[in-house]
């Protein structure tokens, strides 16, 4: 167990590294924050912040030499140099080589038991012409790398848009895969623990908008509630596999024959924001708590009805508004010039 007064290395100074470290703070760690960054947004919250680039081992293996424990905010985050940080990373690099390679993802689901859409792999623009033939119309294409948020992603909807779709993702590795019908978008976000206890916090309801995250709501109503218990085996034997210590999320469609994955983050979620209100311990309290070795934290529900709203580019501009709203919580994430498309915040609403 590392116990309050440690110091906890977070990597990337991004509005999730900031969360994780108020609840670190919250327990008593030290939050030391690693980011190539000048003003990270995660190191004003931090007792110390180290300024260098994700794959310097040199400056990474200082970084981990001065912390007793390292997680990470996202997974796009190259694997290797991370190896000198050891057995102090929690999650391990298995989680991260998994998650940010959309191919490997999709064939360790599979291998896992659990079910996605039909794809194939994309080397090369005559991959999109057998993929047409391999999974019929529409379909699209993702970067196997470095997408998130909708980025890195092209439709085709005719064969003639194939040339067009692949030059559009930047011509590089990329995966296809079919469309699917579904009901709805949900999320399961669970924490595991370094002895392989699984706690699970309700699935929300997850609504998206050009590739963003704009809603999450609890209870997540009749569409995904019926997947629910599917979903969670899946999820369970995902993070098992993974060996993963700390929060992982899988996104889900609700299809008529069964919850589909759609793809695992290994962290924190956008779509667990709603726990800082709405539950009785935080992902982020949760995550420091399964990294650290402590007791995992209830996870139940604190009210009836639970929505989050992303406040997106200049939807923080109505900060004193959401202030005046009775019942709405505010977070702000300190970020500068909004920008469309840009996470500035969201607003929980309990009830």
């Amino acid at each position: 167990m590392i116990g309050p007064g440690a110091t906890i290395g977070i990597i990337g100074g991004g509005q999730l590294g900031r969360m994780i470290a108020m609840s670190a703070a919250q327990l008593g760690y030290r939050c030391h924050i690693f980011a190539p960054d000048p003003q990270p947004v995660a190191g004003e919250i931090a007792a110390v912040v180290t300024r260098g680039a994700y794959d310097d081992r040199a400056a990474l293996e200082q970084f981990g030499a001065a912390c007793d424990i390292v997680t990470y905010e996202f997974e796009n985050v190259p694997v290797e140099p991370l190896a000198v940080l050891g057995d102090k990373l929690r999650p391990g690099v298995k989680s991260l080589a998994v998650a940010q390679d959309r191919a490997a993802e999709k064939q360790f689901i599979e291998r896992c038991g659990a079910i996605v859409a039909p794809w194939c792999p994309i080397d090369c623009a005559a991959d999109v012409e057998t993929a047409i033939e391999a999974l019929a119309l529409p379909l699209v294409l993702k970067t196997r790398r470095l997408g998130y948020d909708g980025k890195g992603q092209a439709w085709v909807r005719s064969p003639s848009e194939a040339a067009e779709a692949w030059e559009a993702i930047g011509a590089q590795p990329a995966v296809a895969e079919a469309a699917v019908e579904f009901a709805a978008e949900f999320s399961l976000v669970l924490a595991r623990s370094i002895d392989g206890e699984v706690r699970f916090w309700d699935a929300p309801r997850n609504e998206h908008h050009e590739g963003i995250l704009r809603r999450s709501t609890v209870p997540a109503g009749p569409l995904v509630e019926p997947h629910v218990q599917a979903a969670k085996a899946m999820a369970s034997r995902i993070a098992e596999a993974l060996g993963h210590v700390g929060v992982l999320t899988t996104e889900f469609f609700a299809c008529a024959d069964g919850p589909l994955v759609n793809e695992i983050a290994p962290r924190v979620h956008n779509s667990g924001h709603w726990t800082i209100e709405g539950a009785a311990t935080s992902q982020f309290e949760q995550h420091v708590r399964a990294i650290c070795g402590l007791p995992l934290g209830s996870t139940a529900v604190r009210s009836p009805r639970i929505a989050m709203d992303n406040l997106i580019g200049d939807d923080a501009l109505a900060w004193r508004e959401l202030l005046a709203e009775p019942g709405a919580a505010l977070h702000l994430y300190g970020k500068g010039e909004p920008r469309p498309g840009r996470k500035m915040g969201h607003v929980t609403r309990l009830g």
